[in-house]
């Protein structure tokens, strides 16, 4: 009976391992790897190769690979390790700051203008993980104390994982510390700081 490895979700050299471990402890003599990734795909079939089983096919299927090794089914001597492929290290997230400064978006009427801001934080998630953290400074503190579309919004981005910091000292001067329903309250050098290691700013 072929043994039936699945190695789908696993990055390279996981499914190579398992596939030593598997031979190593069952000796099959007819198995099949199933792998989601080029690099998996190289490097279990250039194993199994060097540890006598004949590779009759790889075909795939919406994504997935199914790897066919057929050996003698004795136990090998001596397991000999895959020549790696490079195993493709993913792109580091990107890191996007939202610099708010004013409770309204754009010159002209106010309550378009505060509408506006709503919307425009309720579309926020739509830039996906590379949206890192929100600061608000001046006016724009004024949207994480006050009841609206805006709050609302800023809360569900914290609750997903969005970092938001709310100026101390604006938040003092406009009297809402105590108000403050969202983010966490800093200071300057604090946001400074996460100016600098942001990769890309948005000033709306």
């Amino acid at each position: 009976m072929a043994a039936i490895l699945d190695c789908r979700g696993l990055t390279c050299p996981q499914p190579v391992i398992n596939t030593k471990k598997l031979i190593a402890e069952s000796h099959p003599a007819e198995l099949y790897v199933l792998v989601d990734n080029p690099a998996s795909l190289e490097n279990v079939s250039r194993f199994l190769a060097r540890n006598g089983y004949a590779v009759t096919s790889a075909e795939e299927r919406a994504g997935v690979w199914r790897i066919k090794g057929e050996g003698s089914g004795a136990p090998v001597a001596e397991i000999k390790d895959a020549e790696y492929v490079a195993c493709p290290t993913p792109a580091a997230q990107p890191k996007t700051l939202v610099l708010i400064t004013t409770d309204t978006l754009g010159r002209g009427d106010d309550t378009l203008g505060q509408a506006l801001m709503g919307n425009f934080i309720a579309t926020l998630p739509e830039l996906g993980p590379q949206l890192w953290r929100i600061v608000l400074l001046n006016g724009g503190v004024k949207l994480a104390s006050t009841e609206g579309k805006a709050l609302d919004g800023l809360k569900a981005l914290e609750a997903a994982g969005v970092s938001i910091f709310v100026c101390g000292t604006c938040l003092q001067h406009y009297n809402l510390l105590d108000k403050k329903q969202v983010g966490e309250t800093t200071n300057m050098l604090d946001i400074v700081t996460s100016l600098s290691l942001a990769d890309k700013v948005i000033r709306p």
